[in-house]
């Protein structure tokens, strides 16, 4: 992985368009304007200015960014040639069609999951690939709390001319020219813990406390890790661990997922987990606990 470098003036990121300003799309935009980047929110309805507050907790302290968002209609916004995504993963392609984005535009996709954007761009439009391990959560409306800023990575393929820039002012932002393992690792966190507390109704640490869930969770984990290592025999295949590194670490959390089916929305198990079994279905491969646990969250979803 590499990190960038912070010697001499770098160059202006420049006018981003955001899909998808909701708690981390809406923390991207404040790093973004904070690197000086123009951004402006893409989303149906008249143009206006939204005004949120973004509450940072910190160690010692808490501090408060006041931040301004202009939002237009994708008609309004004229050619796009940096487009950051971070919308649900289920309004990706629907969304995407009615952009203008320019025949070279570069889009990054920071969203949970795999595959939302495969085959959606045109052969000169790059696709760089984000993952992110921050944490927000929304504590009114318009007050978003950052609870955590932790590792981003962007990457997949040559480091872009404006990402040192940026990564002067997103905390702990890094390139790596291979982003696939620091994807499927979050991959195999994902599809182990979102599920299974959006389907038991439980904050994450419930998953290592009650012991009919710790044995769900590891099995979910298995699957995942013999698929992963089918595609690529340097796999380690020992996610245990980690796995249980980020349930510790976010204990009282609520997961996205969780949170999706508490709002009545559509979740994003068909890019982590649904993923996965269309990976497991190339390779001739079966994984009851994955199909299981799709068909569980699909029946908690809006009909």
């Amino acid at each position: 992985m590499q990190h960038s470098g912070h010697t001499g003036a770098h160059e202006t990121p420049g006018r981003w368009h955001i899909l998808g300003a909701g708690r981390i799309g809406t923390l991207a935009a404040c790093y973004l304007q904070r690197a000086g980047a123009e951004t402006i929110v893409v989303r149906p309805g008249p143009a206006h200015t939204r005004r949120v507050s973004l509450v940072f907790d910190r160690e010692t302290t808490s501090a408060t960014k006041k931040l301004e968002l202009t939002v237009k209609p994708a008609t309004d916004c004229g050619p796009i040639t940096l487009l950051l995504v971070a919308c649900k993963t289920p309004y990706t392609e629907a969304a995407l069609a009615r952009l203008p984005l320019t025949d070279s535009a570069t889009v990054v996709r920071l969203q949970n999951g795999l595959g939302s954007l495969d085959s959606r761009l045109k052969p000169g439009q790059r696709l760089i690939e984000g993952v992110t391990a921050s944490a927000v959560m929304s504590q009114t409306e318009d007050t978003l709390r950052v609870v955590a800023e932790n590792a981003t990575t962007f990457g997949g393929g040559p480091r872009p001319t404006w990402f040192d820039g940026l990564a002067e002012h997103w905390p702990g932002l890094a390139w790596a020219a291979d982003i696939r393992p620091v994807q499927w690792r979050k991959l195999v966190v994902n599809a182990a813990l979102n599920p299974l507390t959006a389907i038991h109704d439980v904050p994450n640490g419930a998953l290592l406390e009650r012991p009919d869930l710790r044995a769900e969770m590891t099995t979910l984990i298995d699957e995942a890790d013999t698929v992963l290592a089918r595609l690529d025999q340097s796999w380690p295949a020992n996610s245990h661990a980690s796995v249980a590194d980020v349930v510790r670490a976010t204990a009282g959390n609520t997961s996205s997922m969780r949170a999706d089916i508490h709002a009545g929305a559509i979740t994003e198990i068909a890019a982590i987990n649904g993923w996965l079994l269309q990976r497991a279905e190339e390779l001739g491969l079966d994984l009851p606990a994955h199909r299981r646990i799709v068909a569980r969250v699909h029946a908690l979803e809006p009909k």
